[in-house]
């Protein structure tokens, strides 16, 4: 059976959307979020826990009618505090294309833990046209130019288990990201 939600089949955009820092007991849903998109690598559930608890005033969740539908977990590099990077993004399949994962970034962004932020990272696979296309357009929000290189290599990095990751840079901006939400 499928599941019922409290919104539309597929929403729109100016659904009643919660952003927040998660929390502990957020770990369960992200985890389950993560896993229904099938695209995502599943990290531990411990993992998942320390995201929402020790990484909370960098990631977000998204959330209507008590169902979290968006994720975003990131975090500012110690070697790095004017870089965000953003480590997963993630949307419910009926909340895809509405703008939430762009929203949920420049929320972040306008959070006191990301006040020295200018630029975005993050590591997207060639074939992975959502996020390119995503990533694009937040840089188009942003007024902001983006960069990509070769990051992280099939066989070099990955042992051959795992496509290569193109690091890419949104940046320097500086807006006020939050009032743009």
């Amino acid at each position: 059976m499928a599941p019922t939600h409290p919104i539309s089949t597929r929403m729109t955009p100016s659904a009643d959307i919660v952003f927040r820092a998660p929390g502990v007991l957020d770990a369960g849903a992200v985890r389950k979020l993560i896993a229904q998109s099938g695209a995502l690598d599943q990290n531990s559930f411990y993992c998942n826990i320390l995201q929402c608890s020790h990484f909370a005033q960098t990631c977000v969740v998204a959330e209507c009618g008590g169902e979290i539908l968006g994720w975003t977990s990131g975090y500012v590099p110690p070697q790095q505090p004017d870089t965000y990077f953003v480590w997963q993004i993630c949307v419910a399949p009926h909340a895809q294309s509405t703008g939430l994962a762009r929203r949920m970034i420049r929320w972040a962004l306008g959070r006191p833990a990301l006040r020295d932020v200018s630029q975005i990272e993050c590591t997207i696979t060639g074939d992975n046209r959502g996020s390119w296309a995503m990533f694009g357009a937040l840089a188009r929000d942003l007024g902001a130019p983006v960069a990509s290189v070769p990051h992280l290599l099939r066989n070099k990095h990955f042992r051959g288990n795992h496509p290569s990751e193109d690091k890419v840079t949104i940046g320097p901006f500086g807006i006020a990201p939050a009032q743009a939400a």
